[in-house]
């Protein structure tokens, strides 16, 4: 079962974890596993008190009873959503410790207060607006929208009728696939358009989901699409645990994961490198994370100012614009943090510093999405969730 968490965390620096059992004694190992210790990334891990060589493990029943605890009493059906977590876990090979399941509990709590389906508020008036919109941009009047929207639909309510009476993104999902399908209008106003770009517990992305399922099959049978799985409670426990916490995060705080979670992932390690590199250059760089500029997923040859800057320092750095390229091509990927540009840079602001230059800086990203009705940033939602760990972990403690 670690063999690919080996593989995980096979350029991490591993600590062992802290005693904090769930019977009073010292934690066990994953199931399975009796003549290992649980290793974790450093982020996830805790000062280590007493760790026996072969510390006894654990069966289902005991894992899922722990998990259940670990999530906050007031949850309905706790010991369901346990159960789930410990599948997704088990399928995903990670190790069943406290504290791999507190940072996918601490999200969940954030994200959805552990809802599978999140009821969204204002979504009626949300998805009339952004009609309105699309309708605008191919010239289809406002009266013309609303009268398509007059039609029955396979469910025998009509469109608008529907759309009144939306609580939750899975019916929005639902919604705009049948209108893609059904309807003439829909066809030209959403051919290939699908507002609904999150979803689920842990509200993760569905460009995420179908990615990760094209790179590691999908380990259950699904019901419909990928799309449609991510708004089930598995499918969503599923594909929000894979991009929380399975890769490799460089840092030594758990709270630059959870930025990650919410900016993407390597966003606060890519933040450290602009800090650095704004400092060296003396060009002002805005810490978003993002290094080259992007349309639709896919990078663009016009230069980012990051870029430029690096350029700037092209004879310090002893690479050609063309090798800066290459290595900034890898910034969403563990890679980068290993190629010449990041070790070189790195290394020239370490000296150009009194102390080490900092590898993690919290993304600046303002949050933009018609579900947000209120000024709300990476750094906030970060801190939010990363107080829900402390206390996930507090319960764990209190259970030793």
């Amino acid at each position: 079962m670690l063999s690919r968490l080996s593989g995980w965390l096979r350029w991490l620096p591993v600590l062992l974890l802290g005693a904090c059992g769930t019977t009073g004694g010292p934690l066990p190992v994953p199931v399975g596993v009796p003549d290992e210790p649980v290793r974790l990334p450093p982020d996830l891990s805790r000062p280590a008190a007493t760790v026996p060589l072969k510390p006894p493990p654990l069966g289902e029943r005991e894992v899922r009873a722990m998990v259940a605890r670990l999530i906050g009493p007031t949850v309905k059906d706790r010991e369901v959503w346990a159960g789930d977590l410990y599948l997704v876990f088990s399928k995903l090979d990670f190790p069943h410790a406290p504290e791999i399941y507190c940072a996918a509990i601490a999200v969940i709590e954030q994200e959805s207060s552990f809802q599978a389906d999140p009821v969204v508020p204002g979504l009626p008036a949300i998805v009339w607006k952004e009609l309105e919109q699309r309708g605008r941009k191919f010239g289809i009047p406002k009266l013309l929208i609303a009268a398509a929207m007059l039609k029955t639909s396979p469910d025998r309510r009509s469109y608008s009728q529907r759309i009144d009476a939306l609580k939750t993104e899975k019916q929005l999902n639902a919604l705009f696939q049948d209108l893609i399908t059904e309807l003439p209008a829909g066809r030209q106003l959403l051919s290939g358009y699908n507002p609904v770009r999150t979803g689920g517990p842990m509200q993760v992305s569905v460009e995420f989901a179908e990615q990760q399922a094209r790179d590691r099959p999908y380990p259950y049978r699904p019901a419909g699409s990928i799309r449609d799985e991510v708004f089930s409670r598995r499918g969503g426990l599923y594909f929000g645990s894979a991009i929380l916490l399975d890769y490799p995060a460089p840092y030594n705080n758990v709270l630059y994961r959870f930025a990650d979670f919410n900016a993407g992932r390597y966003s606060s390690r890519n933040a450290a490198f602009q800090s650095a590199l704004g400092r060296l250059s003396g060009k002002p760089l805005e810490l978003d994370g993002d290094l080259l500029r992007y349309a639709k997923g896919q990078a663009l040859a016009t230069p980012s100012g990051v870029e430029l800057a690096a350029r700037s320092l092209s004879g310090k750095l002893r690479l050609t614009p063309g090798e800066i390229r290459r290595d900034l091509l890898l910034e969403k990927s563990a890679e980068f943090g290993q190629s010449p540009l990041y070790k070189r840079l790195f290394s020239l602001a370490d000296q150009a510093m009194a102390s080490p230059a900092p590898r993690q800086v919290m993304p600046q990203i303002d949050l933009q999405s018609p579900k947000i009705t209120r000024k709300l940033t990476t750094e906030w939602f970060a801190r939010r969730v990363d107080g829900r760990y402390r206390a996930c972990l507090a319960r764990a403690d209190s259970a030793t």
